[in-house]
């Protein structure tokens, strides 16, 4: 079975290839806009969708994964931090808090679109300015959904999860094998 990964997430990369070393790599280029009155869990389905689609255009011989993350707190997606202080923002909202990380996957074979979602609780401890600060300082949160990457020194900010860790990273490697192995019998 080819596969093509629709993103550039160097974390996907990772991921995707403890199911299979083998794959290509074609990022995406479809707008990702939320249509209003998606609930988040809708929302990263959608965007998921959406890209593996757009590949799947010039890769019809191929299966090709889609992924999109999103932190969620208080029912409101939280994206990229634009700046420093949006990204202090974010961790102080998280810090002594639980929220949620969704990942919507999206798998076309032969023009059909497989896709879902998978949902990990992730609680962060309370953080002192100080901290928060830190963190904010380093490049990592600055490409990362909730402005923190768990798999980094963003860790160090986390209490405890319930769900899948790799989900958090960006691509549910558990379910997403379970998935590929029922597309090819």
């Amino acid at each position: 079975m080819k596969l093509v990964l629709a993103s550039q997430s160097p974390r996907r990369r990772e991921l995707l290839s403890l199911i299979q070393p083998d794959f290509e790599v074609c990022a995406s280029s479809a707008e990702e806009i939320i249509p209003d009155g998606l609930q988040p869990f809708e929302a990263v389905m959608y965007l998921a969708r959406i890209k593996a689609e757009q590949v799947a255009k010039t890769h019809a011989d191929s299966v090709v994964i889609g992924a999109d993350t999103v932190v969620v707190l208080d029912g409101q997606i939280m994206g990229k931090p634009k700046d420093h202080a949006d990204c202090v923002r974010m961790i102080s909202a998280l810090s002594g808090r639980e929220h949620e990380v969704l990942t919507g996957v999206a798998i076309v074979v032969n023009g059909r679109t497989e896709s879902f979602y998978q949902r990990t609780t992730v609680r962060f401890l309370p953080l002192t300015e100080e901290e928060i600060q830190w963190y904010a300082s380093l490049d990592e949160p600055y490409d990362k959904a909730g402005a923190y990457g768990i798999q980094g020194y963003g860790g160090l900010l986390v209490e405890g999860i319930c769900g899948d860790y790799f989900n958090v990273m960006g691509l549910p490697i558990a379910s997403l094998r379970r998935r590929l192995r029922q597309i090819a019998g």
